[in-house]
């Protein structure tokens, strides 16, 4: 639903003097993500401070700079959450599914304050329920916070999107669920329970197809 807001990390960057594009934040992301997804934890872990550095690293940030930029993000993400990007089409179409009477819900890797962070860029009313990780205790991959999802939704079984292979996907087949493997890093698999989507069209064409069964 929520993406990583570069432009947003640019400004926050330029507040300590740190003068870097867009682009080349864009440009150092798919690197990034493919480190970060090797090193989740099965067991559950958000390796949100190494994602963080080879994406500043990545972008041309001198190497001595990164550590203490990235302790700064870090400590100020409760209050200015980088990810604050709307996926365009997602929340309508979280809304159109409610509409529906299909629950919908946020099943987030966090930092305990995903429920304010939806509430300031006004897509809360979009879910029935927010599911943070730091609220709880429990991460992704971790089967026991898809269980906490389906309890919480009142729902018998899940379907679960999001761009982490092993974080997302592997923790949602892990739970029994189905999963949309969402974003550019997303490639066909031979695994029936897993769909690829590149957008939000994608995504509503797969929906339409597995709840018709």
């Amino acid at each position: 639903m929520i993406d990583l807001d570069l432009a947003f990390l640019a400004r926050r960057l330029a507040e300590r003097g740190v003068v870097v594009e867009r682009a080349a934040l864009a440009a150092a992301a798919p690197a990034a993500w493919q480190h970060y997804d090797r090193l989740v934890d099965p067991a559950g872990g958000h390796p949100w401070r190494e994602l963080m550095a080879n994406l500043l690293a990545g972008a041309g940030i001198a190497a001595e700079q990164i550590p203490a930029l990235v302790e700064w993000l870090w400590a100020e993400q409760p209050r200015a959450n980088l990810w604050r990007a709307e996926i365009p089409g997602m929340v309508a179409l979280a809304r159109e599914l409610r509409a529906r009477g299909v629950p919908v819900g946020v099943l987030s890797n966090s930092e305990g304050r995903l429920a304010e962070l939806l509430a300031e860029i006004h897509i809360a009313d979009a879910f029935d329920a927010i599911i943070d990780s730091g609220a709880i205790g429990i991460e992704k991959p971790d089967r026991r916070i898809f269980d906490h999802a389906l309890a919480v939704l009142g729902a018998a079984r899940g379907i679960h999107i999001g761009d982490s292979w092993p974080a997302d996907i592997a923790g949602a087949l892990g739970a029994g669920w189905r999963a949309i493997w969402f974003g550019q890093r997303a490639t066909p698999v031979n695994e029936p329970r897993v769909a690829v989507a590149h957008d939000a069209d994608d995504v509503r064409a797969v929906l339409a197809r597995w709840l018709a069964e």
